[in-house]
């Protein structure tokens, strides 16, 4: 019915995420109504892309079912509403580009400010309210940046990161002076539109890989 095979169950069962109502002696495993609904919620979170040890936490932390579910809902709601901007921008874009319409500088960047928006909050609740101070230092210097600029800063940053990845690939080592010489260049490259100190620098480390 929810489209999970057996061995998903057994692995949910196994990590005390969610275990059947009973067990009948040839092996079968019985899940009732309060399965169901834990395991709906499980999906739910699974598709707001929640790691599985969190999950149970959240579970085991719920005490009334309809608020946690509302709770759920809300969440579900916000990354709706967050992709749907996404893709009116996109769309915005593909018409722009194919000359079907006109887009706007400022329609253009539609749908990125609320995910801005979201990263801060996020960093702060990880960092700390000063990460604030940061976004507004980038916000103030990129404030009278073209459509142009920002094009031209994102597509520097991917050939950065394509010759990173080309240099592991050779097997460069992290304090190779290739590596390094690079590494400069994108620190160089941020600190173009925000002001980052050596810590916040490397606290960048841990926010493109989470």
């Amino acid at each position: 019915m929810a489209g999970i095979s057996s061995r998903t169950l057994r692995h949910y069962d196994d990590i005390g995420l969610l275990s059947p109502a009973r067990a009948a002696a040839n092996g079968y495993r019985w899940y009732g109504r309060a399965e169901l609904l834990r395991l709906q919620r499980i999906l739910l979170l699974r598709e707001l892309r929640v790691p599985l040890p969190r999950i149970r936490e959240v579970l085991e932390g719920d005490t009334e079912e309809l608020a946690s579910l509302r709770s759920h809902r809300a969440d579900v709601a916000a990354e709706r509403d967050r992709l749907n901007e996404v893709l009116t921008t996109i769309d915005r874009t593909i018409a722009d580009v194919e000359g079907t319409a006109t887009l706007e500088d400022k329609a253009f960047f539609t749908g990125l400010t609320a995910r801005t928006h979201a990263l801060r909050e996020r960093l702060a609740s990880q960092y700390g309210e000063r990460v604030g101070d940061h976004f507004v230092s980038g916000a103030t210097v990129t404030a009278s940046w073209s459509r142009e600029d920002h094009e031209r800063a994102a597509d520097q940053g991917r050939k950065l990161l394509r010759r990173l990845s080309h240099l592991k690939a050779a097997g460069a080592t992290p304090s190779g002076e290739q590596v390094l010489n690079v590494m400069f260049e994108h620190y160089e490259a941020v600190r173009a539109f925000w002001p980052a100190d050596a810590a916040a620098y490397h606290a960048l480390a841990d926010v493109i890989l989470n």
